[in-house]
């Protein structure tokens, strides 16, 4: 029996528990992006940062930003 098939259903999970710090930075950077509040010129704002942390975009509000992402061909995420 091949180990690396069903009898290893964590392989995956393993081989991404040995990434750095660094890897884990860049995981998703161009597919995955998150939004977070802020206050931009005083007023409230919404950044648009990608996943590595680098922000890309900012917009007035929530749904502009996820518009926004959608509109790049990149995946929302909530980031607690």
């Amino acid at each position: 029996m091949n180990k690396e098939g069903p009898t290893r259903p964590f392989a995956a999970a393993d081989a991404l528990r040995q990434l750095a710090p660094a890897d884990w930075a860049r995981f998703g950077a161009e597919q995955i992006a998150y939004i977070r509040p802020i206050v931009m010129d005083g007023a409230p704002a919404v950044a648009i940062h990608s996943a590595d942390g680098t922000q890309i975009g900012a917009a007035p509000d929530t749904s502009l930003a996820t518009a926004a992402i959608l509109q790049h061909e990149m995946l929302p995420v909530l980031v607690h």
